[in-house]
């Protein structure tokens, strides 16, 4: 849903309702149609969102040159082993990642994305980028540096909010 076909109902709350700032549902309706967009890319070239995730941690893990290993994998995703050997066997089997055995440790096994995986990401993706693209152009430098660093610490709290989940811990109120 476009932020112009949202009406300014659906923008309020009633005064009534306890809801996240509305900054945050905005943040909330970029998540929700950016996984309608990957669950739609990806259904229609039978690659499940988990694919697709896996896919993306063995691209950053490669940009950074750090070798990817089913661990890795099973941890950034978290995981179960099974699942993690499923995933990459769809993946293998599907042309885009093969499994090497290089370096000093021939036993370790490290995970390479293959030139159809980004030939498929690519064409996948290419619609958001492309429409990305066109509404980044839509703002100054300058506003763009802001919503960098916006999205740097959003991104950051997320990661701090889910580490705080994995241990179960109470959540922080904030101070009124």
């Amino acid at each position: 849903m476009s932020a112009e076909s949202r009406g300014p109902s659906e923008d309020t709350a009633p005064p009534d309702a306890a809801g996240p700032p509305p900054l945050v549902r905005l943040l909330q309706d970029f998540n929700l149609e950016a996984n309608r967009y990957v669950d739609s890319a990806g259904g229609r070239n039978d690659m499940h969102r988990t694919d697709l995730n896996a896919l993306a941690v063995i691209m950053q893990h490669t940009a950074r040159d750090q070798i990817v290993t089913p661990g890795v994998l099973r941890k950034e995703l978290n995981l179960s082993s099974p699942a993690t050997t499923a995933l990459i066997d769809r993946l293998h089997s599907s042309g885009h990642v093969v499994r090497e055995r290089e370096g000093p440790d021939r036993r370790q096994v490290q995970l390479r994305m293959t030139p159809k995986a980004y030939r498929d990401g690519g064409a996948m993706f290419l619609p958001l980028a492309r429409h990305m693209g066109a509404a980044i152009e839509n703002f100054t430098p300058e506003e763009l540096e802001i919503v960098t660093r916006f999205m740097n610490s959003m991104i950051d709290a997320t990661v701090r909010a889910g580490e705080e989940a994995a241990r179960g811990a109470a959540p922080e109120q904030r101070p009124e």
